[in-house]
């Protein structure tokens, strides 16, 4: 999944468009009886499409009254194309997206409102984790269904820790310093260690959603009830503590971005790093052996930024299109489904009422399952969230440059209630 995705330059004239657009076919109606078909477009090109597309097929082939063809395309490309086809009537009926731009498309009239269909006791909404059900949240409705969400995890390198003597991953922020100081080897004392305790990008991270974590679990935050909320002491104390362990114990590389940070774990540079399912995989093609922990709990909270993926229906003036979208939803987060749509495409399931153990096939899945209590949407129903992130991104990474921080946190509280204000 792309870290972040660009705010599309359409948009300013979006509210003219979606008041008057439609999907694909939309506007010609169904005749009584017929069979809706709907159009589904998604950005799983890997395993986790070939699962999700096989559950389409089940889907139509379990009932008479709904047909759905799926498109797929990269998330960009879907980002990039969605209000030019809805301008022109070749939209989708059915869209997934990155969770942070649901706002952006529900804030122009884009899609279908959905809360009666969560307060639908057969929809199987009411089995949802419920920070993923915030993520779908925008203007105090709810526009979207998730298909994913998964929170921050710390992997962690089980040779190197076992060479330091660490027998078990740290649980709190003191224990995680300590253990990052340990893990941090200078051999030459040149100043420059050849191995790091931790990878913590300073910028461009996971979804942006590094900080934020950091934040959370020493209770700050970044935009709440829609107001800036980004200058304050908590956030203040979170980032003199971990600027502090970056320059002066050099427990990791100052500048990092995301992408140098995943080389730096998967070169064997760091003996931990914080980041989604995708890590698995490139910890075993670069033969790490590594395991899994939750985010260390800060002083005052155990919480993890997560990553999600929203699913939204267009709307139209062919209300039974919305309804047919809606059975699917509803079928898409039934039990056997919801477990193997987790268990394929290496998301934590969806639904509360599947446990650990119900997904142990798939190890990584497992451990992230457990920490899914953990998780919280970044920055749920901010229309402007990319500007927001953007913000904080530079905050960041001028603080661990050495800037004072109490002067950046002033500077981004200003900038980020002028992009909130500016929606």
């Amino acid at each position: 999944m792309n870290r972040s995705l660009t705010l599309l330059t359409a948009v300013a004239a979006a509210s003219l468009v979606l008041t008057s657009c439609s999907g694909a076919g939309a506007g010609s109606g169904n005749k009584e009886g017929s069979k809706a078909e709907l159009t589904f477009w998604h950005g799983y090109t890997e395993a986790d499409g070939k699962v999700l597309n096989k559950i389409v097929e089940d889907f139509n082939a379990s009932q008479s009254e709904v047909s759905i063809k799926v498109q797929t395309n990269p998330w960009s490309v879907i980002d990039d194309t969605l209000l030019p086809a809805l301008s022109s009537g070749n939209g989708p009926d059915i869209v997934a997206m990155p969770a942070e731009r649901l706002p952006v498309y529900a804030d122009k009239g884009a899609f279908v409102e959905l809360d009666d269909l969560y307060k639908d006791p057969n929809s199987n909404l009411d089995k949802l984790v419920p920070a993923a059900a915030d993520m779908e949240t925008v203007n105090g409705h709810k526009y979207g269904v998730p298909s994913g969400f998964v929170p921050l995890a710390m992997f962690y390198n089980k040779d190197l820790f076992a060479k330091a003597g660490i027998t078990t991953p740290p649980a709190t922020w003191d224990q995680w310093i300590a253990a990052a100081k340990k893990l941090t080897v200078d051999a030459n004392g040149d100043g420059t260690p050849e191995q790091f305790g931790l990878g913590l990008p300073d910028h461009a991270t996971v979804a942006n959603g590094v900080w934020p974590s950091l934040f959370y679990g020493n209770g700050g935050d970044i935009v709440k009830d829609g107001k800036a909320v980004v200058d304050s002491p908590e956030n203040a104390e979170t980032l003199k503590t971990w600027v502090d362990a970056i320059r002066n114990d050099k427990i990791s590389p100052t500048g990092l971005d995301g992408i140098a940070g995943d080389k730096l774990f998967s070169s064997g540079k760091a003996a931990m790093y914080l980041g989604g399912p995708w890590m698995s995989s490139i910890a075993k093609e670069n033969n790490i052996n590594y395991g899994i922990a939750a985010v260390p709990a800060g002083p005052k909270d155990q919480a993890a930024s997560a990553i999600g993926v929203s699913m939204a229906i267009i709307e139209q003036k062919d209300d039974s299109k919305a309804a047919a979208a809606q059975k699917f939803f509803s079928y898409f987060l039934q039990k056997e489904q919801a477990t193997a749509w987790s268990l394929g495409s290496g998301w934590p399931p969806l639904r509360s009422d599947i446990p650990a153990a119900d997904v142990a096939a798939n190890p990584v899945v497992e451990a992230l399952t457990k920490q899914s209590g953990f998780g919280r949407p970044l920055l749920p129903g901010v229309v402007n969230s990319t500007d927001t992130l953007t913000a904080v991104d530079k905050l960041t990474q001028r603080a661990v440059a050495g800037e004072s921080i109490q002067d950046l946190l002033s500077e981004t509280q200003a900038s980020i209630q002028k992009i909130l204000d500016a929606k």
